[in-house]
C-alpha cells in the first residue's frame, strides 16, 4: 500500500537512515564516550523539546540502567526566563534537537559551556546554533525531514543514545545488537497494511490513553504526541504504574487504551495491567511481539521481530507512527501539514 504523503515515505526511510547513522557516526560517538570516561562524568543533563524530549526519556532509562548514570531533563526556562541556571558538576550536558535552532535548548548548552561542563549535541544539522555550543556533535544523518511530524529523526536519536550507551559501557554484545536494528525496523514496517485497516475503526476516536513503562515510557509519550499532532486526538501518556494511581477512573466500557508491551522484564506487569483493563471493559490496542500479550488485546498490533527490551523503543514506535498516519488519512487530514504547526518551533 502506498500513497503520496511525505510522512509515509519518511517512516519507510528509517531502516536506511539507521544504517547510515551506524556507519557514519560511530567514531564521533566513541570520541564522546572517551571524553566522558576521561572527565569522570557522574551525571547527564539533557536539554530537548517535543519528540527529542522523548528521546531524552529513553536516555533516562538506558544510561541509568546500563551506565549507572543519573539522567535529568533540563528545565530551559531556568536559563532563559528566570535566569537562575543550576550548577553543573561533573555532568555531560547533552542537547537533542532535530533542527538545533530552538533558543532555549541552545541556552542550556551555552551556560554549560560557560561553566566548563562537557557539552554534546545530537542533531540533524552540524552547522546549527546548538552544534556550535557543543564540544562533541553527533549527526543524525536523517536527510531533510519534510513532514512536520518527526519520525526518522526520532528513531535516529534513539539509536544515537543507544550507541553512546554501548560504547561507554564497552559492551560488544550491545554493539552487535545495534547492528541488527535497521533490519528489525524494516521487518516491523511489514505490518503497515494491517494498521491501515485498524485505523478505520478509530476514525471517530476523540480520547485515548497510551501506556508504556520502563524503556517504553518514552514510546508512550512519543506515540501520544504523534496522535495529537497528526489526528488531533486527546491522547495522554502514562506509565502503567502512574495510571493505576488515579487515572484508572477514566476507564469505562470501550475506552481505547494503547499499550506498548514488547518482551522484557516488564512483560508480566504489563500483562497484569491488561487483565485489569479487560475487567473494566476497556478496549486495549496492544503493540507487542509476545503472542500471550497480544491475546489480551481487543486490537493487536504485532511486532514482526523481537529485540532486547533496551532496544525495543526503536521498533515499538513504528506501528504507532503508522497508526497515527493512517488515522489522519482516515479522517481526511493532511499528514504532512498538521494545523497550527511549523517544522522548527523556536521557544525561549
Amino acid at each position: 500500500m502506498s500513497h503520496p504523503s511525505q510522512l509515509y515515505q519518511e517512516i519507510h526511510e528509517q531502516p536506511q537512515v539507521l544504517r547510515t547513522f551506524l556507519t557514519q557516526e560511530r567514531t564521533a560517538v566513541a570520541a564522546l564516550a572517551a571524553a566522558m570516561r576521561q572527565r569522570a562524568i557522574q551525571s547527564v543533563v539533557i536539554a530537548a523539546r517535543g519528540t527529542s524530549d522523548n528521546a531524552g526519556r529513553y536516555a533516562n532509562y538506558l544510561l541509568g540502567a546500563v551506565n549507572r548514570l543519573p539522567v535529568a531533563l533540563a528545565t530551559p526556562s531556568l536559563y532563559t526566563i528566570y535566569q537562575r541556571p543550576p550548577r553543573f558538576h561533573q555532568a555531560l550536558v547533552l542537547g537533542i534537537s532535530q533542527s538545533g535552532k530552538s533558543p532555549d535548548i541552545v541556552s542550556v548548552l551555552a551556560e554549560a559551556r560557560r561553566q566548563g561542563a562537557l557539552t554534546a549535541a545530537i542533531t540533524n544539522f552540524a552547522d546549527s546554533d546548538l552544534a556550535a555550543q557543543a564540544d562533541h556533535v553527533i549527526q543524525l544523518h536523517a536527510g531533510l525531514e519534510r513532514s512536520l511530524a518527526a519520525t526518522k529523526t526520532y528513531t535516529s536519536e534513539l539509536l544515537a543514545v543507544a550507541l553512546l550507551s554501548a560504547l561507554l559501557a564497552e559492551d560488544g554484545a550491545m554493539l552487535d545488537t545495534l547492528e541488527a536494528a535497521p533490519d528489525a525496523v524494516a521487518q516491523v514496517l511489514t505490518v503497515r497494511e494491517g494498521v491501515a485497516q485498524i485505523a478505520q475503526r478509530y476514525r471517530y476516536m476523540r480520547y485515548c490513553v497510551v501506556i508504556g513503562r520502563g524503556y517504553n515510557y518514552a514510546s508512550a509519550f512519543e506515540l501520544a504526541l504523534k496522535l495529537k499532532e497528526l489526528t488531533y486526538t486527546v491522547a495522554e501518556p502514562y506509565s502503567s504504574a502512574d495510571f493505576l494511581h488515579g487515572p484508572l477512573a477514566l476507564i469505562e466500557e470501550g475506552f481505547p487504551v494503547i499499550v506498548i508491551a514488547p518482551s522484557g522484564v516488564m512483560m508480566p506487569e504489563m500483562q497484569q495491567f491488561l487483565q485489569t483493563l479487560r475487567q473494566r471493559e476497556a478496549e486495549p490496542i496492544v503493540i507487542s511481539d509476545d503472542p500471550a500479550t497480544l491475546a489480551l488485546a481487543r486490537i493487536p498490533l504485532p511486532l514482526a521481530v523481537s529485540v532486547p527490551e533496551w532496544l525495543s523503543p526503536v521498533t515499538a514506535i513504528v506501528p504507532g507512527q503508522l497508526f497515527a498516519l493512517y488515522l489522519a488519512l482516515a479522517r481526511d487530514f493532511d499528514p504532512d501539514r498538521p494545523r497550527a504547526l511549523r517544522k522548527v518551533t523556536e521557544t525561549r
